[in-house]
């Protein structure tokens, strides 16, 4: 609401396309102040949604297999599970090959969620709709991921309007500003004023130039 007071009625209505998370006081917001606007679900907001999903179930099956006395196939696999196929290594890739011969409940949640990275390569909302749909009528069967099926379901013409935007907004810019900032704030330990965190930002993250007195310091 803060930011649409700083923006202004007529800025705000300006607005084409807005990306954000599910969070229901973002949405509400957005649609009361900018209700031309389309709002895009972001896509990696969904793919972290997958993910938590995917791990919670691994924590569970690593621990159930434990107490049953079966092999820990599970015990530190989770980046092989949460990365992407390109991105695993080659030890990361032959644990993958080797997990997927067997029948559990996280290699299940896991190509559920492989197969769900083919609906942003759509190109037709109508059959990304069609694709959506089958998705979460299969992943509804899979309990894993069956919370993040109902999720999609009643968001459904927001994450469409990925492609009336075109696939060309997402917010990856601005979590790498956020893990950017939490570093700043991390390696000064904190701060005991908003301003000198405020100063400290906008040199880390605005690239500003010095103050020559500074560099009678080094």
């Amino acid at each position: 609401m803060r930011f649409f007071r700083w923006l202004g009625k007529e800025r705000s209505l300006e607005l084409r396309y807005i990306c954000t998370v599910m969070w229901k006081p973002y949405l509400k917001v957005i649609a009361k102040k900018a209700s031309q606007a389309v709002n895009v679900l972001d896509r990696f907001h969904i793919m972290v949604h997958m993910n938590k999903a995917i791990d919670e179930v691994r924590a569970q099956e690593v621990k159930a297999l434990k107490a049953k006395g079966c092999v820990p196939v599970l015990t530190k696999a989770r980046w092989v599970l949460l990365k992407r196929p390109e991105n695993l290594t080659e030890k990361q890739e032959a644990r993958l090959s080797d997990l997927l011969r067997y029948n559990l409940r996280s290699l299940r949640a896991y190509l559920l969620k492989e197969q769900f990275q083919f609906f942003w390569d759509y190109v037709s909302r109508y059959w990304a709709g069609r694709f959506l749909d089958r998705w979460c009528t299969r992943t509804m069967r899979a309990k894993p991921m069956k919370k993040v099926a109902r999720m999609l379901r009643a968001h459904r013409p927001l994450l469409l309007n990925w492609f009336r935007a075109k696939g060309q907004l997402s917010s990856g810019v601005v979590e790498g500003f956020n893990g950017k900032a939490k570093l700043i704030s991390k390696r000064a330990f904190g701060f005991r004023t908003f301003r000198g965190l405020e100063i400290a930002l906008y040199h880390g993250l605005g690239n500003l130039p010095e103050p020559e007195f500074t560099r009678e310091f080094s």
